[in-house]
């Protein structure tokens, strides 16, 4: 290992060809001899510069394909040899492999054909072997060798290369070599799982996760907290993938609370009409559809209105002037929206420290994907909650069956209830929430929580009941004894909605009859922990 290497020769091979004439240019003007393959060495001599194929180093052709071409101990040989080992010096001069000081690799485009959804055969040879090969060998030699994986470190390098004389230092290198192992370790990552779905392997022996940083974060949940935010290159519209228009910039606990009130408010449809969700410490305060996305937002906000203040607010459609006047009546941290036009952003513009995020679209609820969450010494890993429910999967169980309006309200509080912290209660009332209880140990808590919200609103709006009268409920889970249902009823709801299957489902049921309720069972559960 030396501290300053001298930077003689660089073999470049890049499927992205985004920076590398200038690059190609900066090289050269420092007497760097280039190194190249195919359409890489095509690009660079176009532009004017001297290229050597790698076929002239290894005295062999580019062969199937281009399968194998680097795949040779004349590459191999020059990126990992010791250059103060007298071994390896010796066995360079006998065999004249030339020292590779600098490799410039970015690998087969695999994630992004991935993310456009290729047919089996072209991801397989989006499979890179060479480059990844390659990599891994000049990244293990790194107190000799520079390796460059990602467009983002060509400016680096260069000015690497200015402040030391066309060398680069033992710590830039060793920063490279972590950051190329962590490029094929993400790389080998989306080709296994890739792999695992198509093989349909549902508990591979090893499971690979990795994430490409995406900001790093003030602070985590606490001040003492360090945090960072890492995406995995899905293409699910959310807080992987919006724009900021403006605001102060996003912390842990606001992307957290974000992605809440967005994969909430992308079970309901656009088509189906405007709905707004209010999210506040990961569950929501309040969730409304209306015939304006005015109306569902002021008609989420009526469900809890303390709560709300400095929460999240997430809209189904595109938000406009009305609403944001509304919206900014109170503070509010965060606003994500498919979408926004001018004159809303132009409200918003006042407002200097709220966060208005756009998205391309929104989450598809019904998307198979993974969702992960780390325990002490490992990872629990599991399908994202996408169960769907809908008129027909509904079974009745009481004498009374509900009105249609009870089982309009019923599957909106059941959509809600997916997204609430277990154990969760959701009472609701035309097509909006009127109290949410989350989170409790017991069930019959969260009943009577979601009721007291319900009552110290009805005081704030000035209405003669608690707006629970009248309402439905939805409860997560089963109704493990009769008490949790009886204070729903007590105060005021008129349906129940839960999954069944508690060894009391018929004292569960007997009480709902005596009580005049209708209750519909849908054999699925929603436990959110």
């Amino acid at each position: 290992m030396q501290d300053l290497a001298p930077l003689r020769r660089a073999l470049i091979s890049v499927s992205d060809k985004t920076g590398l004439i200038d690059l190609g240019k900066a090289l050269a003007d420092r007497g760097v001899e280039l190194l190249s393959t195919g359409g890489t060495a095509k690009a660079l001599r176009e532009a004017g510069l001297a290229v050597k194929d790698v076929s002239e180093v290894t005295n062999f052709p580019e062969m199937m394909d281009g399968r194998v071409k680097t795949l040779h101990p004349m590459v191999h040989g020059g990126l990992l040899a010791l250059r103060d080992n007298g071994t390896h010096v010796q066995a360079m001069q006998e065999h004249g492999i030339p020292e590779i000081d600098l490799l410039i690799v970015n690998l087969y485009p695999f994630e992004a054909a991935l993310a456009r959804g290729a047919e089996y055969d072209e991801m397989i040879e989006n499979i890179d072997i060479g480059g990844p090969a390659m990599i891994r060998a000049a990244a293990k030699n790194h107190g000799f060798v520079t390796t460059i994986v990602d467009v983002e470190d060509y400016d680096a390098l260069v000015a690497e290369l200015d402040a030391n004389d066309g060398k680069t230092g033992y710590k830039f290198r060793q920063k490279m070599a972590q950051n190329a192992y962590a490029r094929t370790a993400a790389y080998d990552a989306a080709v296994s799982n890739w792999m695992a779905g198509a093989a349909e392997v549902e508990t591979p022996r090893r499971r690979a996760f990795a994430g490409q940083l995406k900001q790093t974060l003030r602070y985590g949940e606490n001040p003492h907290q360090s945090a960072s935010f890492y995406v995995d290159g899905a293409d699910r519209p959310g807080v992987s993938n919006f724009v900021q228009h403006q605001g102060k910039e996003l912390s842990y606990n606001n992307i957290n609370d974000t992605d809440a009130a967005f994969e909430l408010v992308s079970e309901f449809l656009p088509t189906d009409g405007p709905a707004c969700a209010i999210i506040k410490h990961a569950n929501p305060c309040g969730v409304a559809r209306g015939e304006t996305l005015t109306e569902a937002y002021q008609r989420a906000f009526d469900c809890d209105r303390t709560s709300a203040f400095g929460g999240i607010i997430a809209l189904n459609q595109t938000l406009d002037a009305a609403t944001a006047e509304a919206i900014c009546e109170i503070f509010t941290e965060v606003v994500i929206a498919p979408g926004a036009d001018a004159a809303a952003q132009e409200i918003f513009a006042k407002k200097k420290n709220l966060r208005l995020l756009t998205t391309p679209g929104l989450a598809n609820p019904a998307a198979a994907s993974v969702a992960f969450k780390q325990v002490s010494g490992g990872l629990l890993v599991q399908d994202r909650d996408n169960g769907m429910m809908s008129f027909d999967k509904l079974e009745v169980v009481t004498k009374r069956a509900p009105t249609q309006q009870e089982l309009d309200d019923l599957l909106f509080a059941w959509t809600v209830a997916k997204h609430v912290k277990s154990n969760a209660i959701i009472y609701a009332k035309n097509r909006a929430t009127v109290g949410i209880g989350a989170g409790q140990m017991s069930r019959v808590d969260s009943t009577r929580i979601a009721a007291r919200k319900s009552a110290d609103m009805a005081e704030v709006l000035g209405l003669a009941k608690p707006t629970v009268d009248g309402s439905v409920v939805a409860s997560d889970a089963f109704f493990p004894f009769a008490d949790g249902l009886l204070t729903a009823a007590e105060a005021g709801a008129t349906a129940v909605i839960q999954p069944g299957g508690s060894i009391r489902d018929e004292d569960v049921i007997k009480a709902a009859d005596d009580a005049g309720l209708a209750m519909v069972f849908t054999r699925q559960r929603h436990f959110r922990h």
